[in-house]
């Protein structure tokens, strides 16, 4: 039978509940989620679902990731809600895809682990797997696991096995309406020039759960836990002095009390110069590499590879003496002397990030 899988924590539950309801069924896992956005979110969850198929000893096979023929085929859907008609023809997609993989390995039976999830409605994967049952000769059998306390059950496998619990469907559109609704900021879709790792971004989470893997592969001990945060973005910025753009760098958890700011230095305090309003602070790049112990040769240089966001904040604090300021720091080439002009506008806001822990043995 192949099994098109969406995602860990609703294959890792299914499979487990067809190899006990079927142990004589070879079972193949068919990942084809090209509505996953962005592609290191499709990263994170095909690696979770590798060691999935590892740990209950069934095939993966990975489809392509034909992300532009998706977005192809439910252009004009854009705004449709979930569960709506933009989720029946990704559904349509998906296993018209499944089903040539199925008939290209001789199976002649597929289901899918989407019919577990709770946000998806059985009915609308039914009415597309038996389409496509009838249209070519594979027969979709519908499995309803979400029933008898299913859904808990399910719940509690993810936690026990650790895997990754993502907190949205996967597609684009229904990843902005559910922020909008939430009234949060779509962080998902930052992807700084800086080519830093952000803090709760999916490329930490992705290192993260790399590292897990990496853990258990050595047999070593260890735990997730959560915690909470302020976390920040940088929106934009830029640095104009006279009338000239200049390169600049603003630290993480720079900020101002409104998107823009203007003024010139007023004083200098041990390397630090300060703009006459909105406690903003410039220092020079050489000041930078001395308290970093880095070696960049320009401002621009460190804009487009900066280093880890801990070093900007070991600096930070190291600066200011706090580990609570979130004043504005601008690194740039030379001080200005002449009028400055600051525009930076960021969001903060509260977060929670997963940590990975070795555990002693007892």
């Amino acid at each position: 039978m192949l099994v098109h899988i969406c995602c860990s924590v609703d294959s890792h539950f299914f499979i487990e509940k067809l190899q006990q309801e079927f142990p004589d069924e070879k079972l193949i896992g068919f990942f084809y989620d090209p509505n996953i956005h962005p592609y290191s979110e499709y990263r994170l969850r095909l690696l979770d679902v590798e060691r999935s198929c590892q740990k209950l000893g069934i095939e993966l096979i990975e489809g392509e990731f034909d992300y532009e023929n998706w977005m192809d085929a439910v252009r004009g859907l854009e705004s449709e809600p979930e569960k709506g008609s933009r989720c029946e023809v990704c559904f349509d997609r998906r296993f018209e895809v499944s089903a040539h993989k199925a008939i290209e390995l001789g199976e002649q039976t597929m289901t899918t682990t989407l019919l577990v999830s709770p946000k998806k409605s059985q009915e609308q994967l039914i009415r597309s797997g038996e389409a496509f049952e009838a249209s070519h000769g594979v027969k979709f059998i519908p499995f309803d696991y979400r029933k008898n306390n299913g859904t808990a059950d399910q719940g509690r496998v993810s936690r026990e096995q650790q895997l990754y619990r993502q907190d949205y469907c996967g597609c684009l559109y229904g990843l902005s309406m559910q922020r909008d609704q939430q009234h949060r900021l779509m962080d998902e879709m930052f992807s700084p020039i800086s080519k830093q790792i952000l803090p709760a971004s999916i490329e930490e989470r992705l290192e993260l759960y790399t590292r897990r893997n990496e853990l258990e592969n050595t047999g070593t001990p260890y735990g997730i836990l959560k915690e909470r945060f302020l976390n920040y973005r940088l929106i934009r910025s830029s640095v104009k002095v006279g009338t000239e753009i200049v390169p600049s760098f603003p630290l993480f958890y720079s900020t101002i009390n409104r998107t823009s700011t203007e003024g010139k230095i007023d004083f200098e305090i041990d390397g630090q110069f300060f703009l006459t309003r909105e406690e903003v602070r410039f220092i020079t790049l050489d000041t930078f590499n001395t308290l970093t112990s880095s070696s960049y040769k320009s401002a621009q240089e460190l804009m487009f590879n900066a280093p880890s966001v801990e070093t900007e904040m070991a600096l930070r604090i190291q600066l200011t003496d706090s580990p609570f300021n979130i004043s504005a720091i601008i690194v740039v080439d030379t001080i200005p002397t002449e009028k400055i002009s600051l525009l930076l506008e960021t969001k903060t806001y509260d977060d929670t990030r997963e940590k990975l822990i070795r555990l002693e043995l007892a």
